[in-house]
């Protein structure tokens, strides 16, 4: 099946949160790994969203090219095409972008998307994610509201965010960050509604509530998912029983107890980076350890090209990727919920 239409897509949403599940979305820099993502989706029957960060995409274009919207249209084309042979719906979203990117990854990218579509070609992504979590509140959402308005006319959603998510990722390192803007306070969950909700019918929402970027073993996060529900409950307050379709971010170490409990609270969207970037790795270390005399001309040897071809390690990368996203779509419950068919 091609990848969702935006009606697809806010069907997704909606069913997620019905439900209370969750979609994975998978960072991907490569055919190869976007290819593992779509594998892993399928293999469990759930539909999933695949996403390209500014360094993934910049990454996805090479070291001769280094141009992020480059790489980001060249995952979103090969996505296309592989999502056709798989009974599965996939949707395309740009991950975090700050606002000094602006003008160099999403603007173009909301710009591709109007020239597609004034050639009747179907939208290359779903979504875009601005990160202006770096500014005050009211700056952050009137960056979003400008963003919506040149959104009009394309069916592409927004994601936003408000509070901090601690860590580094993709060299944005907010690791000295004040304590109290790890957490994303009520009212600005409903001041976010109050702004975007009169621009968009539906948007994502990653509110803070403790999470971090990064590697953490079990239990070292100190997640607050009591903060989603109160954020929550006071906008179903102000705004006669809304309810906000939120996004977790930095997961990794999470129990399965915190994750769960935060699809209580309208997560319908977990960003899986980390733990997919150390499953595709591992394999390959293995390899190279165990076959270090073959893919290595030492001593003036030839070496083994049977262990040496990239097509080796890297389908053992794919496999181990492929499984991980299949744990994913376990903890989060959307094994076997897919809306195709």
């Amino acid at each position: 099946m091609p990848v969702a239409t935006s009606e697809i897509y806010r069907k997704m949403l909606r069913t997620a949160k019905e439900k209370k599940f969750a979609y994975a979305a998978i960072n991907v820099t490569s055919m190869e790994t976007a290819r593992a993502a779509i594998a892993g989706f399928a293999e469990k029957k759930s539909d999933g969203i695949i996403q390209v960060s500014t360094g993934g995409a910049e990454y996805a274009s090479g070291t001769v090219i280094k141009d992020m919207v480059v790489g980001a249209i060249a995952i979103a084309d090969y996505v296309h095409q592989m999502a056709e042979k798989f009974n599965i719906y996939i949707a395309l979203h740009t991950d975090h972008c700050q606002p000094g990117k602006l003008d160099k990854f999403v603007r173009p990218l909301i710009a591709e998307t109007k020239k597609r579509r004034e050639k009747g070609l179907p939208n290359l992504f779903n979504s875009h994610m601005f990160d202006g979590s770096e500014l005050s509140v009211k700056e952050n959402m009137e960056i979003a509201k400008q963003l919506l308005k040149e959104m009009q006319g394309t069916e592409l959603l927004l994601e936003v965010e408000a509070g901090v998510v601690g860590g580094e990722e993709d060299g944005h390192d907010t690791s000295n960050t004040p304590h109290d803007k790890l957490y994303t306070t009520p009212e600005d969950m409903v001041y976010v509604y109050d702004q975007l909700s009169t621009l968009s019918d539906c948007f994502l929402f990653a509110a803070t509530f403790g999470n971090v970027h990064g590697v953490y073993k079990p239990g070292n996060v100190k997640l607050k998912p009591a903060i989603l529900r109160d954020g929550q409950a006071a906008v179903a307050k102000a705004h006669k029983g809304a309810n906000l379709n939120l996004v977790f971010h930095g997961g990794s170490g999470s129990t399965i107890e915190e994750i769960h409990k935060t699809l209580e609270y309208g997560v319908v969207k977990m960003n899986v980076d980390t733990d997919m970037q150390y499953a595709y790795t591992r394999p390959i270390a293995d390899h190279m350890f165990k076959n270090y005399d073959g893919v290595l001309k030492v001593d003036g040897d030839v070496g083994n090209k049977k262990v040496y071809d990239p097509r080796v390690y890297g389908k053992a990368a794919e496999k181990s990727m492929i499984a991980r996203i299949g744990v994913s779509c376990d903890e989060l419950r959307s094994s076997g919920q897919t809306l195709f068919g």
